[in-house]
This record gives C-alpha cells, structure tokens and sequence, in this order.
C-alpha cells in the first residue's frame, strides 16, 4: 500500500470515527466550543480586579489592612451560604430563554453594576457610613459572580457530553483565561502602576472601565455558542429527568463521593493558587524579592506562547487518557518544577533575575516559571470537564439534573475555604509588622519577607497538589467509567420513545 492510500485510509478512520461518536454522544460543533468558554475570559476579568480591591478599601477607603481582609472574608464566607440557594433556583427555572443564557446576563449586570457604584462612590461616602456600604457592595458583587459562575458551569455541561470532547472545552476556557491574565498583568503593570499608585483612586476607575468591556464580550460569546443547546432536552435526561428539591442537597453531597474527592482536590488547589496570585504577593515577589516589579508583566508576555502549547498537548492527553488521568499528570509536573523554583530563588540570587541580562539565573527563572504556569494551566484546564462529569455522575446515580445546585455546593465550599486567601496574608503579613499598610514596591527587601514570599507563593502550592494527589486516589470517573456513564444516560434519554414505539408494534 501507498503512502498516499495509507494517508486516505486513516482518514478514512477517523472520519467513521468521528461519525460513530456523533451517534453515540451529543457533540458540540466547532464554533460553539471555540465561543462559549470566552465566558471565563470575561468572569476571570472581574476576579482580577477584585484581586487589588483590598489596596482600594484599605488605603483609599480608608478601611485598614486587617478591616479590609476581615470584611473580604466574611462577605465571602456568606456568599458561599447563598450559592445553593441560587443554584436550586437555576436548576428549577425554566424560562422561555433558556437556563444559561438568561442566568449568563444577569451575573454579568450585577457584576457589572456593583463593581462600578462601588469604585465610583464609595470613597466619596462619609467615614460613618464606609464600612457599610462597602460590605454591602461586596456582597452584591459576589452574588452576581456566583451567579455567573453557575451559568458558566451549566453551559459546559450541556454543550457536550462527548469525554473525548470536554477536555477541549476546558482548555479553550484556561486559553482565553491565560490571554486575559497577560493582557490585564501587562494593562495593570506597564501602564497603570506607572501612571498612578495605588493610593489613585483613577487607577481603580480605569481598571473597572476596562474590566467592564473585556466581561460584556465574554457574556455576549457565551450567550452565542450555547444559543442552540440551552433547551429542556438538553438538561439531565430530558423529560425523564425528576425534579431536583431543596432535600436533595445534603443526599447529593453525601452519596456523590467522586464530587467530595473533586471539591477536596479543587478547593485546594485554588486557595493555593489565589494565595499564590494574590496581587500583594506578586508584588513582593517580584517587586521585592526580585526587585523590579515590571518583570511581572514582562515574564508573563513572554510566556504566553509556550504556555499556550504546553496547554494544547497536555489537553490532547487528557482527550486520550480521560480527564483525571490528564489532571494527575499535571499535578506531578507542578510539583517537580515548583520545587525547582524554590530551590532557585534560595540558592540563587533573585536580584540578578533582569529581562534585559538573559544570565544563568533569568534564563533558569524564565524556564520555570514558564513551566510551573503551563502545567498549572492544564491541571487548572480540567477542572471544568472534571466538574460536568460530577454532574452527569449525579444524574447516572439519582435521576436529578443538578447542574446548578452542584455547582453551588462545589461553589460554597471552595468559596469557605478560597475566602480564607486574603485573610491568611493579611494575617501572616501583620505577624512580620505589615499591621498598617501592605509591601509596595518600595519596601526594602529583608529575609522575612523573602521567607514569607517563598511560603505564600510556593509552599502553599506544593501542600495544596499533594492534598488534590491524594483525593485523585479516591476519584472513579475516569474516561473508560465516564463513557460507560454517558452511554447508559442516552438509554434512559431514550426510554420514553422506546416504549411508545413497543406499544405502537
């Protein structure tokens, strides 16, 4: 046989492929999967900023640097209470425009309404009222971001149910997840940080006009990619599906042991990361300890594109191998180069680390840094095909289409523990006397802060994999499992037409 004839044979193959998978599963088409996870683009872009909202509320407002971690916590920790309740009500709606695409909207409005009165107003308010009024903003915000968030989760869940096609969606969402976070690194500093501090009130102002523009086109993209899907015979089984009630919340968390295992893993996984990209870390890591904070924005432009095909190969194995297997593989990779990172910086000299010097110590930090962001980038790309596969678990063991509720209860207890992030380092930071005021680029180096650094930018990682390492040991659906799931799901899908056509025959 030819070359040429073995190429068309192939072909051929994966072409009956393709078509024995668009039988068996209900596929998304390209265009969807490449539109609808520009959602996370425009949630993540509201995350960023909320990031730097405690140098807003501690300095401009006037709040205080513990105040201002405590009240972030606690509006946090309230929201986490809320998430069932908003997504038992998602779960029950159905309205003439759909779960995702109505729920979609209303997270981005709330958002986007908040975050503005909030950045406009609040520091205008007399000091007797501050507080207050604060909270009260912050609590509407992440209302609306859970909101959001619940509708971005449903969406991937009902845009396919192919494993070989979910991973694809999730590593499209860290993509435009990846391109926002070195666009906003590099907006926040090389061109806002050098026009204003963060003691300008402008500087927030002109975060939240770009925040706002960059969220309502990730809206506007979800709302398209899912127009199509976003119908009742898309949810759970279709019309076979039972009624999801309030009771069902507790015999879900107890019985579902793959979404117990799966919020172990991502929950710390992502108190880890947001401790470890918080923006007062990155400044003393890269301010402080390194010395010149525009590296940050440098580093992060560089490394886009390697993160981008690192991202890309580690999403082909998860097609291939299922999305644990894919997950548990990165985690590994994150290990390694995180422990290399530390060893790096403490062995090294930090200072020396200058895009315009590539010497032994910048090229060895590019190298890692580079490494540990692609690979946390493909664990972090999993978690959403992880997720939708909890939810189709669900459905398999109790006949409820959970998407929201489980989402939300994934949702409050990452949020219980995620919220912890800005207490921790407003806490750690108070013990080595940052009681006041938060490191700035201006603060001289000294070893407690390189210390501290090294623990609230790598150390915490490392324990937050090996916790996911071992939940992952406990964790069932991988592929061969999840396509067992999904081939019994279509049966039950199918029931009601089945028996019409018996009692016809």
């Amino acid at each position: 046989m030819s070359e040429k004839e073995e190429r068309k044979l192939k072909k051929e193959k994966k072409k009956m492929a393709r078509m024995e998978r668009n039988g068996k599963f209900r596929r998304a088409k390209w265009w969807q999967l490449a539109l609808y996870p520009m959602y996370s683009m425009g949630h993540n872009a509201f995350s960023f900023m909320m990031a730097i909202v405690s140098y807003y509320a501690a300095g401009i407002v006037g709040l205080g640097t513990v105040i201002a971690s405590f009240i972030i916590t606690g509006t946090r920790v309230f929201d986490g209470i809320t998430d069932p309740i908003i997504g038992l009500i998602v779960d029950k709606t159905k309205g003439k425009f759909g779960k995702v695409r109505a729920t979609a909207a209303i997270g981005y409005l709330t958002m986007a309404t908040s975050t503005s009165v909030m950045f406009l107003t609040t520091h205008l308010v007399p000091d007797g009222f501050k507080m207050i009024y604060f909270i009260l903003l912050y609590v509407v915000f992440i209302i609306g971001y859970t909101i959001n968030g619940v509708a971005g989760n449903i969406g991937n869940n009902i845009l396919t149910n192919d494993p070989q096609q979910r991973p694809i969606f999730g590593g499209l969402s860290m993509i435009y997840t990846m391109v926002f976070y070195t666009i906003g690194t590099v907006f926040l500093s090389f061109y806002l940080t050098r026009k204003y501090t963060y003691s300008d009130v402008a500087l927030f102002q002109e975060m939240l006009i770009f925040t706002l523009i960059v969220g309502a086109i990730g809206c506007l993209a979800q709302i398209i990619g899912i127009w199509s899907k976003d119908r009742l015979e898309n949810f759970g089984i279709g019309e076979n599906t039972v009624k999801i009630k309030a009771k069902d919340l507790w015999p879900i968390l107890k019985g579902n042991k793959p979404l117990q295992m799966f919020t172990v893993a991502m929950a710390t996984d992502k108190l880890g990361m947001q401790i470890a990209g918080n923006a007062i870390v990155n400044v003393m890591l890269f301010g402080i300890v390194i010395g010149d904070y525009t590296t940050m924005g440098a580093t992060s432009s560089i490394s886009m594109i390697p993160n981008i095909i690192v991202l890309i190969l580690g999403i082909r194995f998860a097609m291939r191998f299922g999305s644990k297997k894919g997950y548990v593989v990165a985690t590994w990779a994150c290990i390694i180069t995180y422990s290399a990172m530390f060893l790096l910086l403490w062995l090294g000299d930090p200072t020396q680390i200058r895009t315009d010097d590539m010497n032994f110590m910048t090229t060895a930090f590019l190298i890692l840094f580079v490494a540990k962001n692609a690979f946390r980038y493909v664990s972090s790309g999993l978690v959403s095909p992880m997720l939708t596969d909890v939810i189709d678990y669900n459905t398999y063991k109790t006949n409820t289409y959970g998407a929201g509720v489980i989402s939300a209860i994934y949702g409050l207890i990452d949020k219980v523990v995620s919220s912890l992030q800005q207490t921790i380092v407003g806490l750690l930071l108070a013990f080595i006397g940052f009681k006041t005021a938060f490191p700035d680029v201006d603060t001289p180096y000294s070893d407690k802060i390189f210390w501290m650094t090294m623990f609230l930018s790598i150390g915490v990682m490392m324990v937050a994999y090996i916790a996911s390492l071992i939940a992952m040991k406990h964790y069932e659906l991988d592929k061969d499992r999840m396509e067992e799931i999904q081939v019994e799901l279509e049966k039950r899908r199918n029931k009601d037409e089945i028996d019409d056509s018996d009692v016809a025959i």
